[in-house]
């Protein structure tokens, strides 16, 4: 195999890693039950007119396994956090006491596991995808090196590997979004 045809691989297979370390990413925002301060990764906060993460203004904790705990270094800070968790829409209502804000996780209803099943299962449609194209642009690599003087057995071959690749991933995948329902449904 060519020089070109390896590096279109090597580069597809690490484009393919990032994706599922994306929705592994992704997933673990996604509340199984359990009390995570990575629940908030992603939520930003207004710290005098520049958005920035919440946990870059408070000290995020876990007080037990339904109850996180967010101490902002600035007492000032308290009302903006608020505001940020209310606008998330992340299905928690934040307690401020005038000196840390509490999260109460409820516990989970079965209509409210099946609907983080879904939206388990959207992330992972979204990784399929992300993968999938990754496989049809390293593919029109290879065709564009056909073109310029790569042999047609050695192209396919280049392609067929791709898709075993592709293949390989998709079940990655399928295996995260199995072992998370099954961490959600979990009553």
């Amino acid at each position: 195999m060519s020089e070109e045809v390896s590096l279109i691989m090597s580069m597809g297979e690490d484009s393919m890693k990032k994706a599922i370390t994306h929705l592994e990413t992704e997933l673990v925002k996604i509340r199984a039950g359990r009390a995570n301060p990575q629940m908030l990764d992603g939520l930003v906060v207004d710290y005098y007119g520049s958005p920035t993460p919440i946990h870059q203004v408070g000290n995020i904790s876990v007080a037990d396994s339904r109850t996180l705990t967010i101490q902002p270094w600035e007492k000032n800070m308290l009302q903006p956090i608020e505001r940020s968790i209310i606008a998330a829409n992340i299905g928690i209502t934040p307690q401020n006491d005038g000196i840390i804000i509490r999260l109460f996780l409820p516990p989970l209803t079965e209509e409210r596991r099946k609907e983080l099943v879904k939206k388990v299962y959207a992330e992972g449609e979204n990784s399929k995808v992300a993968i999938r194209s990754i496989r049809r642009d390293s593919i029109e690599e290879i065709k564009k090196l056909q073109k310029s003087g790569l042999s047609e057995d050695a192209g396919k071959d280049a392609e067929k590997e791709i898709q075993q690749l592709t293949d390989k991933f998709i079940a990655k995948v399928e295996a995260c979004l199995v072992a998370k329902e099954k961490e959600i449904m979990a009553v």
